[in-house]
């Protein structure tokens, strides 16, 4: 939490939260592992030199003399005006210099940013997501902070280990996202799909999941964590509403369930839908009225502290960055410090730094806001481009589609739906769609030209392949994405 918050560049959504700490202990969801690390020796030895007049011969750190970078300049867009051509003719060229902190030109320079930094991120960085995070999220306790990730992923990998041992169960949603199944995997961690609609998880599956887990039977303790992707989830589109997150935040609170809250696509919520043809909604006319506009977070209702928020800037900004963060309680932060500290140590000191002078010095938060506004708009029209093409082009008779009010995907299963019983805890048989056969996709070669499968999600297991055998089950999920260049009329190279 931040204790002199910068001014919010007139930003009303900006408060402090109240003088109330976590509530929880975590020393019973914590793996044997996180338990065991210590805080790094050379990280501890750090905070000796900035003793005045110490001239270290221990820390290993290179001279900034020899680094062979002197500045980097970088043309980013002057808000609010962002498109390509804007920024070519509008844009502000911002500079980073090697000594600007000791020049007095900045707080940050490439000297710090290209050595070895701390294992939280560079102290720069960290302050503007964490009084993003104020704006945005607001969480209702104190003593929360945040953690520089090298991306979701990593940072996923990351909680993983802090929370689970092998054999244990995450539950998800039913088709989840593959990456996340394939880091748990090798860590002997099961996944355990909870059954979804339109809105993302039902709270009466995970409910009767929980409520009926068998121990002997299951072949693993009751599991205490829940990973989702509440906003646009990757693969099927669903966006949790505000009701359906409450409920499930009360779930988690009866079955002491803590939960990894990935949003990559939270700021990628559109406008509402209204159909081809159909006038256009009005954009959020201000920061004000587009903060009001997103769905609550759970780290927004997080009363108890059972909450870890992955953000990135690889759908806002550019996956290349290769630049998230986490916000936590205090004692799960230290612990993914830790972690960092002998692993990733801290995202690349480039990245952070153009980051740091595009977000913070040059946008600042109003600026980043109108750019994740424009962002919002632009998704709109792409989305709202593919289902005019799935209105025209797709057999309603066939294929059905609901529209996506969030993220980069539209889910299209075919119809009527294929149906197959399965054993689920607590009743005798469940009804739920069979995986559709992987996509195939004609790949070209010099040599031959063969059909493929590509897996686009992993489904997570049904209740009868979590109690048998644990085989990996790659499916697809029959969705477009609608986020890359294919919309776009192409460029010729020049």
């Amino acid at each position: 939490m931040l204790e002199n918050p910068k001014p919010n560049d007139g930003i009303v959504g900006l408060q402090l939260p109240p003088p109330l700490k976590c509530l929880l202990t975590f020393k019973d969801y914590l793996s044997v592992e996180s338990k065991a690390r210590q805080p790094s020796s050379l990280k501890g030895a750090a905070k000796y030199l900035k003793n005045p007049g110490l001239i270290s011969l221990g820390g290993g750190l290179p001279c900034a003399e020899y680094f062979p970078i002197e500045e980097i300049t970088v043309k980013v867009p002057s808000p609010p005006h962002f498109s390509e051509q804007e920024t070519r003719e509008l844009g502000q060229i911002v500079r980073a210099g090697k000594y600007d902190a000791s020049e007095g030109d900045s707080v940050y320079d490439l000297a710090i940013a290209l050595n070895y930094g701390l294992g939280s991120g560079s102290a720069q960085l960290i302050r503007f997501v964490t009084e993003h995070t104020e704006i945005v999220c607001n969480p209702p306790y104190a003593d929360w902070h945040c953690a520089l990730s090298v991306g979701s992923t990593s940072a996923l990998e990351q909680a993983y280990r802090m929370f689970c041992e092998r054999g244990d169960y995450v539950l998800s949603e039913e088709y989840t996202f593959v990456s996340a199944v394939e880091t748990a995997l090798p860590l002997g961690i099961k996944f355990l799909g909870v059954k979804i609609d339109d809105q993302g998880l039902i709270p009466e599956s995970l409910d009767d999941i929980l409520s009926n887990w068998d121990v002997r039977a299951r072949g693993a303790r009751k599991p205490h964590i829940l990973y989702t992707v509440p906003s646009g989830q990757n693969p099927t589109g669903a966006t949790q509403g505000t009701a359906r997150r409450k409920a499930i935040y009360k779930l988690a609170q009866k079955h002491d369930l803590y939960i990894f809250e990935d949003e990559p696509y939270y700021f990628l919520q559109m406008q509402p839908y209204t159909g081809p043809n159909a006038p256009e909604i009005p954009p959020p006319a201000n920061n004000e009225q587009f903060l009001k506009a997103l769905i609550p977070t759970y780290l927004s209702m997080d009363v108890d502290g059972r909450v870890m928020r992955m953000d990135s800037f690889s759908k806002v900004i550019a996956p290349g960055s290769r630049v998230g963060w986490i916000t936590a309680s205090e004692q799960i932060v230290e612990r993914f410090i830790r972690h960092n500290e002998c692993s990733n140590q801290n995202p690349s000191g480039i990245s952070q730094m153009v980051l740091y002078k595009l977000l913070d010095e040059s946008w600042g938060h109003g600026g980043y806001l109108q750019w994740l506004i424009n962002l919002r708009l632009q998704y709109t029209k792409r989305r709202d481009t593919i289902l005019a093409a799935c209105e025209k082009y797709l057999p309603k008779e066939i294929v059905s589609w609901n529209p996506p009010a969030a993220g980069m995907f539209v889910c299209l299963p075919s119809l009527p739906p294929l149906l197959t019983n399965s054993p689920s805890s607590g009743s005798n048989s469940t009804t739920t769609c069979t995986p559709i056969p992987a996509v195939q996709t004609t790949k070209r070669s010099s040599k031959s030209k063969k059909k493929s499968s590509i897996p686009l999600s992993i489904r997570a297991s049904s209740s009868r392949e979590a109690a048998g055998s644990q085989r990996r089950k790659l499916t697809s999920c029959p969705r477009t994405c609608f986020s890359g260049p294919l919309l776009r009329r192409h460029r010729r190279i020049r």
